[in-house]
């Protein structure tokens, strides 16, 4: 099978997860901290939606493998592996704001060939399969592009919370922060789209997991963007990611990360 032939099924899980995670948003819902340190919320929205896809994924394709944010890893090492994050950016969703999204991403041969990043909220859409990206929502639909920026000190620049990173990773996006026009915090998969869709051009976070990033890279990469470690290295297993939509500030950015 190819990836267009999953194209469809993905439509329906974020059909499905969208229906299941709405009627929680802007509610007095309970909140877990999953965190041992630090506050790692988590809702029953966010189970209640993997759920869901996770049934769907079982009955439509069950050779197929599962990671998950909220129920864990199920044949991890199959050809095809659907990576989910039923609410990225928990913490703006109990706080009622609408920047959060449902990531799914689709895995074959442990490299990300779709994404989907579903906001039912506001009903946007961004996907991509590497080779393209695009938008539905409001405004209709088109194709994304990333936009030029030749120098550091004209991009705008986008990280969750630099409260998220430990000192010396802090410090170092501080440096790169220095040089550019524009610093901003918040976002979580926004971010990313918004990297994409042309209206920001770099986002530097750490601490990332699988399931915060893969669904991401086919529509940055598809947009024309590219997405890496701090290293340099491919991001689909997480870490210290950086993602821009100009190799020239990649590789700028890239320096100041590992100087």
């Amino acid at each position: 099978m190819t990836v267009i032939d999953f194209t469809a099924f993905i439509g329906r899980l974020a059909t499905a997860s969208g229906e299941t995670i709405l009627p929680f948003f802007r509610t007095s819902l309970g909140v877990d901290n999953k965190g041992a340190h630090d506050f790692d919320p988590v809702t029953e929205a966010d189970r209640a939606a993997e759920a869901v896809m996770r049934r769907l994924i079982q009955a439509n394709f069950p050779q197929h493998g599962i990671v998950g944010e909220e129920f864990g890893n199920e044949r991890e090492d199959a050809e095809y592996v659907w990576v989910l994050d039923p609410i990225d950016g928990t913490k703006s969703f109990i706080s009622g704001f609408p920047t959060w999204g449902t990531l799914i991403a689709l895995m074959h041969e442990k490299m990300p060939v779709f994404g989907m990043m579903h906001q039912p909220y506001v009903g946007e859409r961004f996907s991509g399969d590497n080779g393209s990206a695009n938008y539905s929502g409001s405004a209709g639909q088109r194709r994304l592009a990333v936009r030029r920026c030749a120098s550091l000190s004209d991009a705008t620049l986008f990280t969750t919370s630099p409260l998220l990173m430990n000192e010396a990773d802090r410090a170092t996006f501080g440096r790169i922060a220095e040089t550019t026009r524009l610093t901003r915090y918040g976002g979580d998969c926004y971010s990313y789209c918004m990297l994409a869709a042309g209206h920001l051009d770099l986002v530097i976070e750490t601490e990332l997991k699988p399931y915060d990033i893969a669904a991401l890279i086919p529509i940055i990469t598809g947009a024309g963007g590219i997405v890496t470690t701090w290293e340099g290295k491919p991001a689909q297993n997480g870490g210290r990611i950086i993602a821009a939509g100009d190799p020239r500030i990649h590789e700028a950015a890239l320096k100041l990360l590992n100087g």
